[in-house]
C-alpha cells in the first residue's frame, strides 16, 4: 500500500502558492474535484428536492448521494446520517434533544480531553435540567485520559458519556471501545466527537461503541459542514422541536430548513477523493476507503516520525506535549522562553503555516496547566517530507533569533 505524494498534491490548487500547511486539524485544503462538485451542483439546474423536474431530481440526488457516501465512510445505514452546519451546531442540537429526557438526580460524564464543542453544550444542557456533571480527568504525564477518574465518575445515574475519539490538540486517542462498553453497562448513551479522528482513520461507528458520532468533512478535504451518524433505531427515539409541516422521518427530522445541496455534493466528492487516493483491489467504496486510509496512515506515520526525530535534534528548547502511546500525527508544543505566537509569525514569513492558540481545547489546557497559546503542528494527506523539513528549518532559525 502506498500513496504517491506528488500525484496527490497535484489535485490541490492551494499548494501552487508554495505554502506548507500544518493547520489540518483546523481545516484542510480542498482538492479540485471537491470544488468542481460544489460548482456543478450549484449551477445546476437546481431547485428544492422533488421527483418531477430535472432541477428537483438534482437536489434529491445530492442528498441521497451524500447519505450513501457517509454511510460508507462511517459504517452506518444511510438513514442514520444527519447533515449539520458544524459539529458544534449538531452537538448543541442533540444536547437539547436528549436533555428533554433528563431529570434532577441524573448525571452525565464529560472529558477534559475534549474540544469545547463536546463540553459546553452538555454543561449548559445539564444546568438547565438540574443534572450533575462528572469529569474524566487527564493524566498529564502521559497526556492521556485517567480511566480511574472515569470509573469514579460513572454510576447507575449516568445518562450520557461524551468523549472524543482523538484530541484536536494532543492527538491522544483514548480507548474508546473500553469507555463505551462501561458506559453501556450502566445504561448510558455514548456521544463521540470524531472530528479529528475521522481525518486520520477509517471509522466504524458500531465497532467504536459510539451511539452518536460527529465529524466534519472540512477536516478531511471537504467543504465546511458536519455529519452526525447513529443507528436509525436510536434516532427514531429522539424527538426534536421542529416545524409542523417539515418531515418527521429519520434523519430528516433533525435537519432544519432547506439543505445546502452544493455543500452535500462537495462532501460526497471528498469521500470519493479519499477512496481514490490508493484504492487497491476493492470493489465497494467502503473497501476502497479501507485500503486508501490504511495507506494514508502509513504515509502520515512516516512523516510524523521524521518530524519527531527532527524536533529531538533541535534540543530541549522545544517541549512536545503530545505523548500518548496511541495518537494521531498532531503535535502540540511550547518553546522555552519564547512566545508561540512569535513562532507562528516567523514560520508564516517562511510560507510555513503552523497556528498558535488553545484551539477550543479549554479544559485540556487548564487540566495540563499549559500556557496559551501553544504551537500546533498537524499533518494532512498532502503534506510531504519537504514540508516537514521546511518546518524544522523554520523552527531552527526561530530558536537562533
Amino acid at each position: 500500500m502506498a500513496i504517491d505524494p506528488n500525484a496527490l498534491r497535484a489535485h490541490f490548487p492551494a499548494l501552487d502558492h508554495g505554502l506548507a500547511f500544518f493547520d489540518g486539524p483546523g481545516g484542510t485544503q480542498t482538492p479540485r474535484p471537491v470544488a468542481d462538485a460544489v460548482a456543478a451542483t450549484l449551477t445546476g439546474p437546481l431547485s428544492n428536492r422533488g421527483v418531477v423536474s430535472r432541477s428537483e431530481l438534482n437536489a434529491e440526488r445530492a442528498v441521497t448521494d451524500f447519505r450513501a457516501a457517509y454511510a460508507d465512510l462511517l459504517h452506518v445505514p444511510a438513514d442514520g446520517v444527519v447533515h449539520g452546519r458544524s459539529a458544534t451546531q449538531l452537538t448543541y442540537d442533540f444536547s437539547r434533544h436528549l436533555a428533554k429526557g433528563w431529570k434532577a438526580g441524573d448525571e452525565i460524564v464529560l472529558s477534559r480531553l475534549d474540544h469545547d464543542s463536546n463540553v459546553r453544550p452538555w454543561v449548559q444542557a445539564a444546568g438547565r435540567a438540574g443534572v450533575t456533571v462528572r469529569w474524566i480527568d487527564i493524566d498529564g504525564e502521559r497526556a492521556e485520559l485517567d480511566l480511574g477518574s472515569f470509573e469514579r465518575a460513572l454510576s447507575p445515574r449516568t445518562r450520557l458519556v461524551a468523549v472524543t475519539a482523538a484530541s484536536n490538540v494532543l492527538g491522544t486517542k483514548p480507548p474508546l471501545r473500553r469507555i463505551a462498553d462501561r458506559a453501556h453497562e450502566v445504561g448510558a448513551l455514548v456521544y463521540v466527537d470524531g472530528v479529528h479522528y475521522t481525518a486520520h482513520h477509517l471509522v466504524d461507528v458500531p465497532a467504536l461503541g459510539a451511539d452518536l458520532f460527529v465529524c466534519s468533512p472540512y477536516k478531511f478535504l471537504g467543504p465546511h459542514c458536519a455529519v452526525l451518524a447513529a443507528a436509525p433505531e436510536l434516532l427514531e427515539t429522539i424527538h426534536p422541536d421542529k416545524l409542523e409541516p417539515s418531515p418527521d422521518t429519520v434523519p430528516e427530522r433533525f435537519e432544519f430548513g432547506t439543505l445546502p445541496y452544493e455543500i452535500l455534493a462537495g462532501a460526497t466528492a471528498a469521500v470519493d477523493f479519499l477512496a481514490a487516493m490508493d484504492p487497491g483491489p476493492g470493489t465497494t467504496r467502503r473497501e476502497r476507503l479501507a485500503h486508501a486510509l490504511g495507506s494514508l496512515h502509513e504515509h502520515e506515520r512516516a512523516l510524523r516520525t521524521r518530524l519527531e526525530d527532527g524536533l529531538r535534534a533541535l534540543g530541549d528548547a522545544i517541549t512536545v506535549h503530545s505523548k500518548a502511546a496511541d495518537r494521531t500525527p498532531t503535535l502540540l508544543m511550547t518553546i522555552e522562553g519564547r512566545e508561540a505566537r512569535d513562532a507562528q509569525v516567523h514560520l508564516a514569513a517562511l510560507d510555513v503555516l503552523a497556528p498558535a492558540g488553545s484551539f477550543y481545547a479549554y479544559e485540556t489546557f487548564a487540566a495540563m496547566k499549559l500556557e496559551s497559546p501553544a504551537l500546533r503542528v498537524g499533518l494532512a494527506p498532502y503534506n510531504s517530507a519537504d514540508d516537514v523539513d521546511r518546518l524544522l528549518k523554520g523552527l531552527s532559525s526561530f530558536l537562533l533569533l
